[in-house]
């Protein structure tokens, strides 16, 4: 009997072979320098609009209530956001990595602000307009001191180093990729059933679009799969318009009337007909030491959860690996958005949106265009009123020690930060209570992401396991993206990654 360790006979012909391993994504319709027309790509545009839409509207309305403001404060804080996500979206493309990538709001930096609105010293404050502008005051001081961690790590060149000297291999970045995505799970189906009757169907017309129609029709030119969006939330919307006007929510509790009725946001009443947002409208920001500790962690955290979701944006775009170089100038970026939060005060910080990469894929347009269009629409908004599990192409799945390391990271990312989330939803905080309320804030983030759970397991676990193994360096799949770690090592890196203007001339890329 033949041992495993033994090289395997050449296949025949006939045989089976693996599929073969791609440095680009296939079958994407327009890459990252191939804009669709413009009929097309406004369109497009637009849907990203309304994907990123869903998170600048969910993170106000459940912060801004807590903070003391209202239907009016609430608005403001929308169009803010919006407003800065379109500006940061804008560089980001522009300056930054140049991937099709949606810069917007995050979770991550909600535990930190929720900190910051049951602090102390906000408690005796009994006016609610004035103490929504002391919070929202001191939120702002803590975005503008976590700013620097990301400017400061990106643009000094720190983040490449460490992205190209550590061996970061694709057997690292899968378990934070694709926890990058898989964790908002439980964002996912729990939203959808605060109003399955809604919910419900949106995802099912979404499927049906994207996936049923345009192989039952069999038309060339892709209308009902690149603009399922569009189609699933009009049609939906109309649905629950009828539904509201038509009286079904009538006799409801109010907590099903704010999740289901069309008319109980508060948004459209509260809104002004044109206002533009501007720095330092709700004052001068106030700066504590251990909020700004708090909210730095939540930014090392933004960071690396950014890291997987502009190696998922890459791939979709089908572009070549990113060059660490790349990489560290959109980290540097993602921190001067982080300090627009700030200055702006839009109650939250900044990172690469995970919904609009999926887009990217639904679509399988990763047209640079199109998303700089529906930053656009975020900007004329604001003042009018599964990409990591392909990267174990690149990896030996045959090994017993991929297998290991991709088992036990996936399942400590999903297991640890519902251990985390599970406890403060029992007890009113997390496992760690300490007298320090800093330190306690710190460690709570950090171990509540899934992204960066997954992706220190699998780090730790890639590079001290047999490294040095010549055949641990091929099962690994670093082989793969070494020659993707310098900037020049690939002519197609120019094409993708080379900032505008000629401005590779006075900021060169390594």
């Amino acid at each position: 009997m033949a041992g495993g360790g033994g090289a395997a006979p050449a296949p025949k012909p006939d045989e089976l072979q693996p599929h073969p391993v791609k440095d680009q994504l296939p079958n994407v319709s327009y890459c990252i320098t191939s804009p669709p027309p413009w009929p097309e790509a406004i369109l497009l545009g637009f849907q990203h609009f309304l994907v990123m839409l869903g998170t600048t509207v969910i993170i106000p309305t459940a912060l801004v209530p807590q903070m003391g403001g209202g239907n009016d404060e609430k608005a403001r804080v929308v169009q803010t956001l919006l407003f800065v996500a379109g500006i940061n979206t804008l560089f980001q493309t522009l300056f930054g990595t140049r991937l099709p990538a949606v810069i917007g709001g995050s979770y991550t930096f909600v535990v930190p602000t929720i900190s910051i609105i049951l602090a102390g010293r906000y408690s005796n404050i009994v006016d609610p307009h004035e103490k929504f502008l002391r919070i929202m005051r001191g939120t702002q001081g803590a975005l503008i001191v976590a700013s620097t961690l990301q400017i400061i790590v990106g643009f000094s060149g720190l983040w490449r180093n460490v992205t190209r000297r550590v061996f970061l291999s694709p057997l690292a970045a899968v378990p934070l990729v694709a926890l990058a995505g898989f964790g908002l799970y439980e964002l996912g189906f729990p939203g959808v059933a605060k109003c399955i009757e809604i919910g419900l169907p949106q995802i099912i017309l979404l499927v049906v679009f994207s996936q049923y129609i345009p192989h039952a029709l069999r038309s060339e030119k892709p209308v009902f799969d690149r603009f399922a969006v569009i189609f699933s939330v009009t049609i939906v919307w109309l649905y629950a318009y009828f539904l509201t006007v038509g009286g079904a929510y009538k006799h409801s509790p109010p907590k099903t009337q704010l999740h289901c009725r069309t008319d109980r946001s508060g948004l459209v009443g509260g809104s002004p007909w044109i206002r533009v947002p501007y720095p330092f409208q709700w004052g001068a920001p106030t700066f504590d030491a251990g909020e700004a500790f708090a909210m730095m962690a939540a930014s090392f955290v933004s960071l690396v959860e950014s890291t997987g979701t502009f190696i998922a944006v890459t791939r979709y775009a089908s572009a070549t690996p990113l060059p660490p170089s790349v990489l560290s100038r959109g980290i540097g970026w993602q921190g001067i958005g982080i300090l627009l939060d700030g200055l702006f005060g839009t109650v939250n910080g900044s990172s690469v949106s995970v919904e609009n990469a999926g887009l990217l894929a639904l679509t399988r347009v990763g047209s640079r265009r199109v998303v700089q269009i529906s930053a656009g629409f975020m900007i004329f908004f604001s003042i009018l009123g599964a990409a990591g599990l392909s990267f174990l192409q690149f990896c030996n799945l045959n090994s017993f020690r991929t297998k290991f390391i991709l088992g036990l990271s996936v399942f400590m990312g999903l297991s640890v930060p519902q251990y985390f989330n599970e406890y403060t939803s029992v007890a009113g905080y997390g496992p760690v209570h300490t007298k320090a309320r800093w330190f306690n804030d710190i460690i709570n983030v950090i171990f509540s992401s899934k992204p960066f759970v997954a992706g220190l397991v699998a780090f730790f676990l890639d590079n001290t396991l047999h490294r040095h193994n010549e055949a641990t360096r091929k099962d690994r799949g670093y082989h793969w993206w070494k020659k993707f770690r310098s900037f020049k090592a690939d002519t197609r890196s120019e094409e993708f990654y080379s900032l505008p203007f000629k401005l590779n001339k006075f900021f060169p890329s390594v």
